[in-house]
């Protein structure tokens, strides 16, 4: 009987460790997704920026294409003018 509680001593205090372990195991992988996510907020953050950037650059351009249309067209009036 003795025996028998020495082996189920044992396999506990096994099974206590492995359960420790695997606890450490988690503790490691929650940290790096933890520092995964940070990273990946930094870079989205970083992209925003830069995508206000090139809207409002694309803005700009689209602006200044339509004010070029604009004079165009206004100088091709001009020259119909002219013309008669």
């Amino acid at each position: 009987m003795i025996y028998v509680l020495i082996c189920l001593c044992l396999s506990l205090a096994g099974i206590a460790g492995l359960q420790f372990f695997y606890m450490m195991y988690l503790e490691q992988t929650g940290k790096g997704y933890k520092k995964r996510i940070r990273q990946l907020e930094h870079h989205c953050l970083r992209l925003s920026k830069r995508l206000k950037i090139a809207e409002s650059k694309i803005a700009q351009q689209e602006k200044e294409i339509a004010d070029s249309e604009a004079s165009e067209d206004d100088e091709v009036w001009a020259d119909v003018i002219e013309d008669f």
